[in-house]
C-alpha cells in the first residue's frame, strides 16, 4: 500500500519502510509521529485531502543537507562580489505505516514543522506577558492624557 502525503510545501510518494529526508519537524530522534495530510492512498483519491487516512512514521535524526554555494558578481563600475553558502535543516524519516482509514484513534503525535510550533507556542493562552495599560499607548498618546491631568 502506498500513500501520497504532503509536508513542507512538498509532495512524497511513500510505504511502508520507506526512508525520507523531510523539512525539519518539531520532534527528536526515536519519536513517533503522524502525517495527517495525506492526498492519495493506493486508488483513494482526495478532494483535496483523504479523509481518516494517516502515514505514521519515527524519526532517525536531525539532519543538514549538503552545502549549496551561491556566488553574485556584478560587473561594471561597482566590481562587487559576495560568497554565501546554505544548509538546510533536514529530518530523516522511515516509515513505519500507511493508515486508510482510523487515524484519528491511533493516538500519535501529529509532525508539525518547526515554524508551526513556533506559531502555536506564540498564541498559547499565558504565552504572551500581561503589560501595563500605559505601555501599550504609544508616547503621544501618554503625554496628551497627562497634559490634561
Amino acid at each position: 500500500m502506498f500513500a501520497v502525503l504532503k509536508t513542507g510545501g512538498k509532495q512524497y510518494k511513500v510505504q511502508a519502510g520507506d526512508v525520507l529526508r523531510v523539512e525539519k519537524l518539531d520532534a527528536v530522534a526515536g519519536d513517533k509521529i503522524q502525517f495527517n495530510e495525506i492526498l492519495m492512498v493506493d486508488s483513494t483519491v482526495g478532494a483535496p485531502l483523504v479523509a481518516g487516512a494517516a502515514v505514521q512514521a519515527e524519526v532517525i535524526e536531525q539532519i543538514k543537507g549538503p552545502k549549496t554555494i551561491s556566488y553574485v558578481k556584478r560587473r561594471r563600475k561597482h566590481s562587487s562580489q559576495r560568497t554565501r553558502g546554505h544548509r538546510q535543516q533536514l529530518t530523516l524519516l522511515r516509515v513505519t505505516d500507511v493508515l486508510a482509514s482510523g487515524a484519528e484513534k491511533s493516538g500519535v503525535k501529529a509532525a508539525t514543522g518547526t515554524a508551526d510550533a513556533r506559531r502555536a507556542a506564540h498564541e498559547a493562552p499565558g504565552a504572551a506577558k500581561a503589560a501595563p495599560e500605559a505601555a501599550e499607548k504609544p508616547k503621544r498618546a501618554r503625554k496628551a492624557a497627562e497634559a490634561k491631568e
